[in-house]
């Protein structure tokens, strides 16, 4: 039971807040993490580096992102954010952002943007799951892992997080149990996804915390079929690389369904593919991620 001086510790991130940068130079800019626990999480530099890059474009809105993770991110301090305005064109534009470091690159990002265009539509459907006032919150999940956690974990698991998510699958999102087929199949999870902040309905705020959102429970995809968690030991995993497709504008304090599956691993790195959807099964964006995870059996005793 959490007593009243961890629950003052325990306030939630508000991405609006985490999200802001400070204009050092015409295209430089700082950032900083809210998380005081191990590496910075690779969904804020993907988050802040597409606002970087917004702050240097007018009228356009970013179609596409392709991004490295180079190094791993140090919480304690800021990160730069180095934006190239590669090309200005009638209807596309393209940035290149760099993240830095103690003097490294620690992360890079290439973003499209295109001036707003009709055209003709088509869409996948958005698969048939349980809705989200059927499912649990993901920190009740969690609470269920704190015996198994290391005393230093544990107060990070409890952190209420900026994003409000709720998997169809609870087991095996936690890694308790290789996941059940009937549910959602081997390589396939989908999670329900929502902001907790208000974000209004800035087109370019929801577009960024749509990309900080994406790289949440991605990885983990990839670890269902061979029965596997992030608690699992020996496992050492990692993000590599990731992308977004951006297809429609939406308003992301309303419930998501992030449909993820994890068509191969091989070479220790596990590669998987999302896709995001309104609650009325509207496709607004598409991402893939390949990450690294290498898995040594602990020895045995």
């Amino acid at each position: 039971m959490t007593d009243s001086k961890d629950t003052r510790r325990l306030e939630p991130e508000n991405l609006i807040e985490t999200l802001a940068l400070e204009r050092i130079e015409v295209n430089l800019f700082r950032g900083v993490s809210k998380d005081q626990h191990g590496r910075i999480f690779g969904g804020l530099v993907i988050g802040q580096a597409l606002m970087a890059a917004y702050k240097t474009v007018e009228k356009v809105r970013c179609h596409s992102l392709h991004c490295y993770f180079l190094r791993p991110g140090d919480p304690r301090v800021p990160i730069l954010y180095d934006v190239d305005r590669a090309r200005d064109g009638r209807s596309f534009t393209t940035r290149r952002v760099t993240a830095i470091q103690h003097g490294e690159q620690i992360f890079n990002l290439a973003a499209s943007f295109q001036i707003p265009e009709d055209g003709v539509e088509h869409q996948d459907p958005m698969p048939a799951v349980k809705t989200p006032d059927q499912l649990a919150p993901e920190r009740d999940l969690r609470k269920t892992m704190l015996e198994k956690m290391p005393a230093a974990m544990r107060e990070a698991a409890m952190r209420p997080r900026p994003i409000d998510m709720r998997p169809v699958d609870p087991e095996g999102f936690m890694g308790n149990a290789a996941p059940d087929p009937e549910i959602s199949g081997s390589s396939t999870q989908d999670v329900w996804m929502r902001a907790v902040a208000p974000l209004g309905d800035d087109e370019i705020l929801n577009q960024c915390v749509i990309a900080y959102a994406s790289d949440m429970s991605f990885l983990s995809t990839s670890m269902r079929p061979h029965g596997m968690g992030w608690q699992t030991p020996g496992l050492q995993s990692a993000s590599l690389d990731h992308a977004v497709w951006f297809h429609r504008p939406s308003q992301f304090n309303a419930w998501h369904l992030y449909h993820q599956t994890s068509p191969s691993a091989s070479g220790s790195r596990g590669f998987n593919l999302g896709q995001i959807y309104t609650a009325d099964g509207k496709l607004v964006a598409s991402t893939a991620q390949e990450g690294l995870m290498r898995y040594r059996p602990p020895a045995e005793a």
